[in-house]
């Protein structure tokens, strides 16, 4: 054998047998990069959503001495605080982080620090996770396109990842993309192991997760209906839901969380996750032969789950935030990544929607391709687990970051198909124009690029003035001016109060967390009502200012909404003799007034 078969065998060895630390590398390459290009939003703390800003909040209260359990947030609403619905799982790292850099920088860049890195941690098991899936499915060195179509490709899953966007959610999408490792591993018992865990983990951070870690088990008992073969592989996944989701309750569950609630892994679903465990586990050891028996078994205990749920917990069979009925019309009836991607403008939804049909056109072919085989029996679940991801979309679009994850092994056994046929034609421009073809249609890069030439749903010229001028009230230039008054209580716009309290040493009234819809409906009543009504919640919630950002998002709605009422009135420039403007710097995009 020559030295250039001996090299390219070796390199194929090579990415086989060091596959984990090659990818380790690379999730190393990807985050200095991420540092490198955002480090000025880093060093200005540019926590660019509402989550963000609290979850920041919530690490100062633990560092701060918190206690453990108690997860109000005594900036807004105060004296009584705010109740937020979270876990301290993901403040962990956060704080963490916080704690190794501060005794070399300070407390303030050591907060920078920790928001620009920790994001990038659970990228680490999402790319893992990734790897491991596509070196199953598809082959044990296709995983580098894997990666490299992950990061390419998936751009509304990156942005969870990006530094400072600390909130759950990158460590949600980490545990999917372990769900969809564990379901195509080959040794059973390990894989429903690491389903589960990833299922409990998942959840005691919060239930975005939950539709997708029921499918997963949905899947696990199926495949024993089909395969008695596969009992061990639900037995430990039972066993570890179960006892991970037990564990995660009595470690992070907070105060609030002891009651029966529906919108966090209380009491409620964790019963609901102990008699899962407990009714896959007793299946799986009773384990009878005939595959019509064990669907029956199968369909009696997820019936009476199912109904078990309905009697016991009435109250959660509606939506989980249990919000009044006006808070659920005027706020979160009209969240935008809630509604189902086909409400969304074309701009918007093509770029979203292109990875995961792609992903299911590949995980389609490639299971037909595979029938017969034992690796048929790896590709039906997570086909099954793609479809479902995908079709999420049609319910809503926050389901965009988890869709196109989970297309990533489906693109990339389409692409091993197309890719090595176009290198390998006879014909040099199939095999160099013919390859970067394949390579953009099949990664769904043409979307993105495609989307900037079409003359639809373009953005208007209103649309960009409001993002400008809104953009720049909750930096730091911006709310910085208001920490040479006195702390005290602002009333301001509900989506700008977490920022508020973030960068400033002031309270605010309100952020947009359902479960302090009185709170939120008061601000929404004080803006949109009479000004004789603000000024009566204002003094009732304490508040001696009033911040405003003529322009953002929110205030155009109590515009459109109540015209005529206090917010639209200030807004066209009235003055009231209760009201005190109190000056600003310059160009300021903010306005404040004194509340007498």
């Amino acid at each position: 054998m020559n030295d250039t078969t001996r090299k390219p065998a070796s390199l194929i060895g090579d990415l086989d047998r060091y596959w984990l630390r090659l990818t380790l590398f690379a999730w190393a390459a990807v985050s200095i990069w991420y540092l490198y290009d955002r480090w000025g939003y880093i060093q200005w703390l540019s926590l660019g959503d509402t989550d963000d800003n609290m979850r920041l909040m919530q690490v100062r209260g633990l560092l701060q001495g918190q206690g453990w359990y108690d997860l109000r947030q005594y900036h807004l609403n105060p004296p009584q605080g705010f109740d937020i619905h979270w876990s301290r799982l993901v403040d962990l790292p956060i704080a963490g982080l916080i704690l190794l850099f501060k005794p070399f920088v300070g407390t303030a860049e050591a907060e920078r620090l920790a928001c620009g890195i920790a994001p990038l941690l659970p990228l680490s098991i999402a790319m893992i996770g990734i790897a491991a899936t596509v070196r199953r499915l598809v082959s044990p060195i296709a995983w580098p396109l894997a990666l490299v179509f992950l990061v390419a490709s998936c751009t509304a899953t990156l942005l969870m990842f990006y530094p400072d966007r600390i909130d759950h959610h990158g460590w949600q999408l980490a545990m999917l993309s372990l769900t969809v490792a564990g379901l195509s591993d080959p040794k059973g018992a390990r894989g429903g192991a690491i389903v589960g865990v990833a299922s409990a983990v998942s959840l005691t951070i919060g239930l975005e997760m939950l539709p997708y870690c029921a499918m997963a088990g949905a899947i696990i008992a199926l495949r024993w209906v089909w395969d008695r073969a596969e009992a061990p592989r639900m037995t430990v996944y039972a066993l570890t839901l179960a006892g991970g989701s037990t564990l995660g309750f009595a470690l992070f569950a907070s105060y609030a969380d002891r009651v029966l609630r529906c919108d966090a892994l209380t009491p409620v679903w964790l019963s609901v996750m102990i008699a899962a465990g407990a009714f896959l586990f007793l299946l799986g050891r009773i384990n009878p032969e005939q595959r019509w028996l064990r669907l029956a078994l199968a369909i009696a205990a997820g019936a009476a789950i199912a109904i078990g749920f309905a009697l016991v917990f009435p109250q959660c069979l509606g939506r989980p935030e249990q919000v009044s009925p006006e808070l659920a019309r005027n706020w979160l009836d009209n969240v935008r990544e809630a509604k189902p991607i086909y409400r969304h403008p074309f701009r918007t939804a093509f770029p979203i929607v292109t990875l995961p049909v792609i992903g299911i056109i590949g995980a389609c072919i490639a299971t037909w391709r595979a029938r017969g085989t034992p690796r048929a029996n790896i590709w039906i679940p997570v086909l099954l687990f793609l479809v479902f991801a995908g079709a999420m979309l049609l319910w809503q679009t926050r389901a965009g970051p988890a869709a196109q994850l989970l297309a990533v092994p489906g693109a990339t056994a389409l692409a091993w198909i197309v890719l090595p046929w176009c290198l390998g034609h006879r014909l040099l421009l199939v095999r160099v124009v013919g390859t970067v073809t394949a390579f953009v249609a099949v990664s769904g890069l043409f979307a993105g690029l495609a989307i900037q030439y079409l003359a639809i749903d373009p953005p208007s010229k209103r649309t960009k003035v409001v993002d400008n001028a809104s953009g720049r009230c909750p930096t730091i230039p911006a709310l910085d001016p208001l920490n040479k008054l006195p702390p005290q209580t602002i009333f301001t716009f509900v989506d700008l109060g977490p920022r508020l309290i973030t960068v400033t040493h002031h309270n605010a009234v309100a952020g947009p967390y359902h479960r302090n819809g009185d709170a939120i409906l008061d601000v929404q009543h004080a803006f949109g009502g009479t000004p004789e009504n603000f000024r009566a919640i204002a003094r009732r919630h304490g508040a001696t200012l009033l911040l405003v950002c003529p322009n953002m998002a929110e205030s155009t709605i109590y515009r459109a909404r109540n015209p005529g009422g206090f917010y639209d009135q200030l807004a066209h420039a009235k003055t009231f003799p209760w009201l005190e403007p109190v000056p600003l710097p310059k160009k300021s995009p903010l306005r404040l007034f004194r509340i007498h």
